[in-house]
């Protein structure tokens, strides 16, 4: 009888130990793969190593899908800035008009023309997923729902969620509404590199609201040590989805799991996930090697109810986790003289490519196409690498660069364009609804 992966997580050990004792020193241990509910067609998944960034695991990660109130973390955010700047203080008051007085449960049940403090608004929010008090808050800042919608997108494209459209504060239903795995896993990113002083308020177990005691819907929070945010959702368009980080020595992985059959698999899956991407850490940093991307690529199951800007034939990558045994110690020196021999052409290789390609971006021209301006330089690298493997076909040559800090933003941007190619690559991207900007030459 094969075990669940949470329990085969806490048998590796073992497992690799008696297998190497077992077999000759040259064979390799090999354990399975985390097994994970990807026949869903719902389904779909990342963990990020929040501080470099790898990608340590996606599924379907850019598949489009609706966030439900995973929505509120970008209606926090956006809160969070206002405080940050001074626009907002803690103890100011949030009224609720009728439209926020009248949005469906979950709710906290506020009156019409009533109000309550900046602080109960936020934990409301990241507590109880308070559908009232995120549209109370949201006209507070924006003025209406709608408005404060569009400052939300506005904000996601300059965070590098690139496939995100908000229309409202709340997660909602909403066809119009549309993210990605891969997307929360960089508000995530944000929120906590952005606004530590506040961050903690994800991972606030409980909180009391007029005599009434109201749970953190984040089950993890409660039985997963490390686990200090974010936030759950679900619709039933959407499925159970949950945006989750965790802390193990000093090392924060960040987990996103959308399209769940249920609360307690979404729950497991994640956990799966983060404890394989912990476990993954604890043996790289004991010197073994680790086997962590293994590339596949598969269409989109067929029934998949997310239909919004999903081409035909698009597929999505599959970065599989497996855990392999280190190399027997007696082939390291021929390892290590194959490896200097390697790097030495592969060094050779790389300064002949990059000659051949500024002969190219000599020829093809000079104009360039911009693809988007963030405030950190990471971010913006990201886009570039995110806008290359998206749209190969037209940037696939071009020279992708990060210009220098101006205005307070980095700037992405693809040089080495001939007019009408800056143009077409322009036109791709704008087709799909992504900021870009043709630059002539000066």
């Amino acid at each position: 009888m094969i075990k669940p992966a949470r329990r085969l997580l806490l048998s590796i050990g073992f497992a690799v130990a008696a297998a190497t004792a077992a077999i000759a020193p040259q064979a390799q241990a090999q354990i399975p793969y985390l097994q994970l509910p990807t026949n869903e067609p719902k389904y779909a998944a990342i963990v990020v190593d929040a501080k470099t960034g790898e990608v340590m695991y996606a599924k379907r990660a850019d598949s489009p899908r609706y966030p439900a109130s995973i929505t509120k973390v970008m209606t926090l955010y956006l809160t969070f800035e206002a405080l940050a700047s001074g626009k907002l203080q803690p103890d100011d008051r949030v009224v609720f008009s009728p439209h926020a007085a009248a949005q469906s449960p979950t709710k906290l049940g506020v009156a019409a023309g009533d109000s309550i403090s900046v602080s109960d608004a936020m934990q409301a929010m990241a507590i109880k997923s308070a559908n009232d008090a995120a549209v109370a808050m949201a006209e507070k800042l924006g003025g209406t729902e709608s408005r404060f919608a569009a400052l939300m997108t506005l904000r996601a494209r300059e965070l590098g969620m690139q496939n995100t459209r908000f229309v409202n504060a709340s997660g909602l239903p909403d066809s119009r509404q549309l993210t990605t795995a891969r997307d929360i896993a960089i508000l995530s990113r944000s929120v906590m590199r952005d606004y530590p002083q506040y961050y903690k308020l994800f991972s606030q177990q409980q909180f009391a609201f007029r005599g009434q005691l109201m749970r953190n819907h984040n089950g993890l929070l409660f039985r997963m040590p490390g686990v200090d945010g974010l936030k759950t959702g679900f619709t039933n368009a959407s499925g159970y989805n949950l945006a989750v980080s965790a802390v193990r020595d000093n090392r924060r992985l960040i987990g996103v799991v959308m399209g769940g059959s249920s609360n307690a698999s979404r729950d497991n899956n994640a956990q799966d996930l983060l404890l394989t991407g912990f476990d993954i850490i604890a043996r790289r940093n004991r010197g073994e090697q680790i086997t962590v991307a293994q590339n596949m690529f598969e269409p989109e199951p067929a029934g998949s109810v997310m239909r919004p800007s999903v081409e035909q034939g698009d597929r999505d990558q599959d970065t599989r986790i497996m855990l392999a045994s280190a190399t027997p110690p007696a082939k390291l020196a021929s390892l290590k003289i194959v490896e200097s021999d390697k790097t030495r052409l592969k060094n050779e290789k790389a300064e002949k490519k990059a000659k051949a390609d500024e002969k190219k971006n000599k020829k093809r021209g000079e104009w360039a196409v911009q693809v988007g301006s963030f405030k950190s330089k990471s971010d913006a690298k990201e886009q570039l690498s995110f806008v290359r493997n998206r749209f190969g076909k037209q940037f696939a040559q071009a020279d992708g660069q990060v210009a220098d800090r101006a205005a307070g933003t980095y700037r992405s941007r693809f040089n080495g364009f001939s007019e009408s190619s800056a143009k077409a690559a322009c036109s791709a991207l704008k087709a799909k609804k992504l900021a870009c900007q043709v630059i002539s030459p000066s």
